[in-house]
C-alpha cells in the first residue's frame, strides 16, 4: 500500500502568503484614504449643525456676540443641541466666532471642504490625503 501525504507544500503556502500581502498593500492605503476622507466630511457636517445651531440662537439674542458653547447646550435638554459635536480625528473642539455679521465655524484639523490642514512651517509639503 501507498501511503499519500496529506497538507500543503511550502512553495503553495508562500504563494497564498504573497497574494495575501500583495492585496493588503493594495487593500490597507485606500481604507486609510476613505477613513480620512469620511472624518472630513463629519467635520464639515459638525460645523454645519453648529453654525445652524448658532444662528437660531441669534435670532432668538440679537444684538448679542457669538454664542458659546453653554449657549447652545443646556445640561436640562433644552437647548439647541444635545451634545457639542467634536472633531472626529482630533478631537478638538471647534470654534464659534462672528466675521463681519456672519457667523464662523472652525475646526484646528479641517478646512471648511472637509479637507486636512496642511502643518504650515517651511516651504512645500503639507499635501492633504
Amino acid at each position: 500500500m501507498r501511503k499519500f501525504n496529506k497538507g500543503f507544500t511550502l512553495v503553495e503556502i508562500m504563494i497564498v502568503v504573497a497574494i495575501i500581502a500583495i492585496l493588503a498593500a493594495i487593500a490597507i492605503p485606500n481604507f486609510i484614504a476613505y477613513r480620512n476622507e469620511s472624518q472630513g466630511n463629519a467635520c464639515v457636517g459638525n460645523m454645519a449643525t453648529i453654525k445652524t445651531a448658532a444662528e437660531t440662537w441669534l435670532t432668538k439674542h440679537p444684538g448679542t456676540t457669538a454664542p458659546v458653547e453653554s449657549d447652545l447646550v443646556n445640561s436640562d435638554g433644552t437647548g439647541l443641541l444635545k451634545t457639542m459635536p467634536k472633531c472626529p480625528k482630533s478631537g478638538d473642539d471647534y470654534d464659534i466666532t462672528i466675521d463681519n455679521g456672519a457667523i464662523v465655524v472652525t475646526c484646528g484639523t479641517h478646512n471648511d471642504d472637509g479637507s486636512e490642514k496642511s502643518a504650515g512651517g517651511g516651504g512645500g509639503g503639507g499635501e492633504n490625503p
